[in-house]
């Protein structure tokens, strides 16, 4: 080691190839240890896993292969404690627990790297904490289903209306427009848990690139870390970032979720909707604007995620041009990893509370919107249709009676029996209660509809698969 080397405490495992240090600057800039210190636990798990592996298959003694495992516990309790809190001389969080470790057991510590490279090592410790990550966020997604479902219980008879091209279109239940989230909420924790199963693979012992000389029992390893699997190749382990490109494929899924309605909730809650009520608890006000009240946490859900689009991309382009196998660019996906998945659930957390205690829906004025409008026109065309007329002539009669309607400036509930006839004389007092919002709304009894018969089939399917999982 050169003098240099020895003063300036940047010396690495891999010095003795170098007749100089690292410039402060590039080390600074190679360095992981501010972002990947996240991946501590994970990485002290699979090490100690690789210590029991090395002893079984009598690579070093059992007697050193505890006292690295118990070495390394003694770490993790330093961690957790905020006794250990490494440097930028680590590099990495890789190379500080191994050094940390030699200073606690000596040499035998040194050992620990046997039959294992830095590439296996981070691709193992990346997958433990996706691997934890998942189920955390498959359980906030849950408890948003949970909040959903509560309030669609609550409201199957509140009627609001249903939008197309953000057009007055036909009344619904707000259970119905409530449940249609639960339905997406579903599909984002049913595609976590199958992303799960591609991230719940092994790479420990693919070594660099190439595997090891050393008599190595992967699939010990694997079983003590509770991966289902290994990787079958040793350059796909090592360089394979699928799982985490599908982690933010499925976390930009839930965010597009999340932010649809985060933008309805801020349509809702202005003065021109006026369909809800946001509680103090979850809005603020205007530094200048004394009547103001903002929704801020559905504002910042919307914002929030294209940030996470924006992780997805960056690894997508990250990945497209990198030959095999492992290259540095890959210390990349982390800080693009670790910033999704706390902005994913940090989301969700906010948007459960905005709904569980957040917002309040306005009945009345809910009551009152759907029955100031023209969405019962369709139902006027269906009327005439159960009763013979041809749908396209029903229609056309229709919107032919919406405009002259429109020049009266009345609706279609006022318009008399007599000025029905001589539109259709198919029309009889019963056109009257076809066109009430409840009925227009019970009606609508297709399967997966928004009738009040479908959706207490829709409340009890969602109870079913929030108690199956």
């Amino acid at each position: 080691m050169s003098q240099q080397q020895a003063s300036d405490g940047l010396s690495k495992t891999w010095s003795q190839r170098f007749e100089t240090a690292l410039h402060p600057a590039i080390a600074q800039f190679n360095a992981s240890i501010g972002f990947d210190i996240e991946l501590i636990e994970y990485d002290i798990t699979g090490s100690q896993a690789h210590a029991k592996m090395l002893a079984k298959t009598g690579i070093i003694s059992p007697e050193e292969g505890e006292q690295l495992v118990q070495g390394l516990e003694q770490i993790r309790q330093e961690y957790q404690a905020g006794q250990f809190n490494p440097g930028i001389d680590a590099e990495d969080v890789h190379f500080a627990v191994e050094r940390r470790l030699t200073e606690l057991v000596g040499d035998v510590g040194k050992k620990l790297h046997t039959a294992r490279s830095r590439n296996d090592q981070v691709g193992t410790d990346t997958r433990l904490y996706l691997r934890d990550q998942i189920q955390q966020i498959r359980q906030g997604v849950r408890g948003f289903q949970t909040v959903l479902l509560d309030l669609a219980t609550q409201n199957v008879k509140t009627l609001i209306p249903g939008y197309t091209h953000l057009q007055r279109a036909q009344p619904v239940s707000l259970a119905h427009h409530l449940l249609a989230y639960f339905e997406m909420m579903d599909r984002d924790w049913q595609r976590l848990g199958e992303i799960y199963e591609r991230v719940n693979r092994s790479p420990l012992g693919s070594g660099a690139l190439a595997g090891t000389t050393f008599p190595i029992d992967r699939h010990y390893t694997a079983q003590l870390l509770e991966f289902s699997s290994v990787y079958e190749n040793s350059l796909d382990g090592v360089s394979d970032r699928d799982f985490a490109i599908e982690f933010l494929c499925a976390a930009s899924l839930i965010m597009v979720h999340l932010s649809r309605l985060s933008e309805e909730v801020i349509l809702w809650a202005s003065q021109e909707f006026s369909f809800v009520t946001l509680k103090d608890s979850c809005a603020t006000g205007s530094s200048i604007m004394p009547q103001k009240k903002n929704p801020d946490v559905p504002e910042l859900v919307r914002g929030k995620t294209g940030r996470v689009f924006g992780h997805l991309q960056a690894l997508l382009v990250l990945m497209k041009g990198l030959p095999l196998a492992y290259n540095k660019d890959l210390q990349e996906d982390k800080e693009a990893l670790f910033d999704a998945v706390k902005t994913t659930k940090v989301c969700l957390e906010a948007m459960t509370i905005l709904l569980r205690e957040g917002l309040e829906f306005k009945t009345a004025r809910l009551q009152e919107a759907v029955a100031e409008d023209f969405s019962n026109a369709t139902d006027v065309a269906d009327y005439l249709a159960a009763k013979g007329v041809p749908f396209r002539e029903a229609y056309n009669l229709v919107g032919k009676v919406v405009k002259t309607s429109l020049a009266a400036n009345k609706l279609l509930k006022d318009l008399t029996l007599d000025q029905w006839k001589e539109l259709h004389p198919a029309f009889e007092e019963d056109i009257y209660a076809a066109i009430a919002p409840e009925q227009v709304v019970s009606a609508r009894n297709s399967f997966g509809g928004t009738g009040f018969d479908q959706i207490h089939r829709a409340l009890e399917s969602a109870k079913q698969r929030l108690a199956s999982s």
